[in-house]
């Protein structure tokens, strides 16, 4: 029982990834093709998977709303909602919400740029090294745990001139307060990125504007910066977090003290209960 959970778990995965077709579900298990296909049909009886008109498998709605279930639980996506779009209004870039996550970066929500392309990223992974949202996360956590999970993302080719380049960009984000990025990862993105502070001024996500990087220029996209961080000092005080207020200037239309302590209060009152 134990091995078929694995597998059709196994599978759920590569699923996510892109459609397969029952040869490639089973090459993916490294099982014949007739117990490939006994967890095909297992996991469309469930919602788990569905079968397309030109025969492959993909995802099915239940993991979706298993996903989005799941993500309500993060209440800090409850609380920056409003600011996210407020942000994507005034500037008309998408703007996402991470978390360090199983030391990964993991998209808990997004505004999409009127005029995007890109496929959402709501619950979607990526490495906290090389990118903006990930550098912020990391550069939240204490130093021996940040280099410890940024050990752990690397790639085991990484050179000793890279390392020590993500070391100095992890140093000046902490100095600085936000990060950038400019089409470092397998996608091609430009973005810029600032925390959100939880209690203790610890960071709890990261909040980032982002777009095709071969539309908007680096330099174009730093210009939203104090507004990207006015947001998310914003989103901090209305978690119940303590931001250092270096840079809200009433950008975002937030009333910090007032709007902080009503949904603080509604937020330490649902992880009560």
């Amino acid at each position: 029982m134990s091995q078929s959970v694995d597998r059709a778990l196994t599978l759920l995965d590569a699923l996510g990834d892109a459609p397969l077709s029952l040869e490639q579900a089973a090459s993916s298990l490294g099982v014949h093709k007739s117990t490939a296909l006994r967890l095909l049909r297992t996991l469309e009886e469930h919602g788990f998977a569905r079968r397309q008109p030109d025969l492959r498998y993909r995802l099915g709605g239940r993991v979706l709303s298993l996903a989005h279930r799941a993500l309500e639980d993060f209440d800090v996506r409850q609380v920056a909602a409003p600011f996210l779009a407020a942000l994507n209004a005034r500037c008309g870039y998408t703007v996402r919400l991470a978390v360090l996550h199983d030391g990964e970066v993991l998209y808990l929500d997004e505004v999409a740029a009127p005029s995007t392309a890109e496929p959402s990223r709501i619950g979607r992974r990526a490495p906290v090294v090389g990118t903006a949202v990930g550098r912020v996360l990391l550069a939240g956590l204490p130093a021996d745990d940040a280099d410890g999970t940024a050990k752990d993302a690397r790639d085991t080719r990484d050179t000793r001139d890279t390392r020590d380049a993500e070391d100095a960009e992890l140093a000046a984000v902490r100095r600085r307060g936000w990060a950038a990025e400019s089409a470092e990862h397998r996608e091609p993105v430009t973005c810029v990125a600032a925390p959100v502070a939880g209690s203790g001024g610890r960071t709890v996500a990261a909040c980032a504007l982002s777009a095709p990087a071969g539309e908007v220029p680096p330099a174009e996209l730093a210009r939203m910066v104090p507004e990207l961080l006015c947001t998310a000092e914003a989103i901090s005080l209305a978690y119940g977090g303590s931001p250092t207020p270096r840079w809200c200037e009433n950008r975002c239309g937030a009333r910090p003290a007032g709007r902080a302590s009503r949904t603080a209060g509604r937020a330490s009152a649902g992880r009560r209960r």
